[in-house]
């Protein structure tokens, strides 16, 4: 493996400025990096999220417009690791796949991404509503009204994400004395828009997030609510800001590659933009990471969720009687969410 990162890696070259830029090092530790963290992200992801899809299916009716969002929540990251193998592969050995492989993987993960924001934007406005407005009617949205709402956040997400499916292709990337294919955008142009319009749709959410939940910190510090509903509260919360806290770098760091691509100073200069990638590399690491910590949080924060997963575990490994497992549902049975 060594000789092999040697032989294809250590000779990667750029331009700046007429200088003469080696990114070998760069990526010898992408190409280490990144499967390494992805394995790990891959395994906790899918087996968080399908236990969530389980619990859900098992356990849940769907009569909280929450599980509503947190079934598509689920389904979003489980989308979203799906490309994490094919990114992990291209680390290391390149881009071997074909054309509409490309395509796919790229529009599949730019689809995990808007449909994350859309649903973890919809889950704060509706504990925004129900709490500054608990008398209003869209306090109590129908459980039809969630399945509108899902439908229309996967509709836009799926458009958001058709210019990678249209304008993704396989691009020859130059070394010193070979070349390699790479799966990258084959227009500049559409490169630039998809990068802005990822900026766009995080900063409007970021500042709709921001204004809910510092109107539901001020109505809760004024109003006495019930623990239940400071649990959901906190366990949306907590969501939204690993989200964030996970994908401001990266957006940040993905707007400052646009510039250095476009040779902007100060990062202009093949110093510059190595250091850049190399926070590009960690940024991106913390970010993917998301996709398996929502599940975590469930365990956590979510009362409910960890009595089904008791049960569900309980049913697995071991042979609870019915009597048992009604007198566990029984516990549970007056809670009106997942948590």
């Amino acid at each position: 493996m060594k000789d092999f990162y040697n032989e294809s890696f250590n000779y990667t070259y750029y331009d700046y400025e007429d200088e003469i830029c080696d990114k070998g090092d760069v990526v010898r530790f992408g190409a280490i990096a990144i499967p390494v963290f992805f394995s790990v992200v891959i395994t906790l992801s899918l087996t968080g999220n399908i236990l969530v899809l389980i619990v859900l299916a098992l356990y849940e009716n769907l009569k909280s417009l929450t599980n509503i969002f947190i079934l598509n929540l689920a389904i979003s990251d489980l989308i979203f690791t799906i490309g994490l193998p094919f990114w992990a592969h291209y680390h290391i050995w390149g881009w071997s796949f074909s054309e509409i492989v490309c395509k796919l993987v790229t529009f599949v993960f730019f689809t995990g991404f808007y449909s994350s924001i859309l649903l973890l934007t919809a889950m704060t406005i509706y504990r925004y509503v129900a709490v500054v407005f608990p008398l209003s009617d869209l306090s109590t949205w129908r459980i039809s009204t969630g399945g509108v709402l899902s439908v229309i956040i996967w509709i836009i997400s799926i458009g958001a994400a058709t210019p990678s499916l249209l304008y993704s292709s396989l691009n020859e990337i130059h070394h010193n004395d070979r070349r390699s294919l790479g799966c990258e955008y084959n227009s500049i142009l559409w490169k630039n828009i998809t990068i802005y319009q990822q900026n766009i749709f995080f900063l409007v959410a970021f500042v709709v997030m921001g204004f809910c939940y510092i109107q539901i910190l001020a109505k809760l510090t004024k109003t006495t609510r019930s623990h239940t509903k400071k649990r959901a509260i906190k366990l949306v919360f907590c969501i939204v800001a690993v989200f964030f806290i996970g994908w401001v770098p990266y957006n940040v760091v993905i707007f400052l590659k646009l510039l250095a691509d476009n040779l902007i100073a100060p990062f202009h200069t093949c110093k510059a933009s190595i250091r850049l990638d190399y926070v590009f590399y960690v940024c991106r690491l913390i970010a993917f990471s998301h996709c398996c910590l929502n599940p975590v949080f469930y365990v956590f924060l979510g009362v409910k969720f960890r009595s089904h997963l008791k049960s569900l575990l309980l049913r697995i490994f071991s042979r609870q009687s019915p009597v048992e497992e009604q007198q566990v549902r029984m516990q549970i049975f007056t809670q009106g969410s997942v948590y």
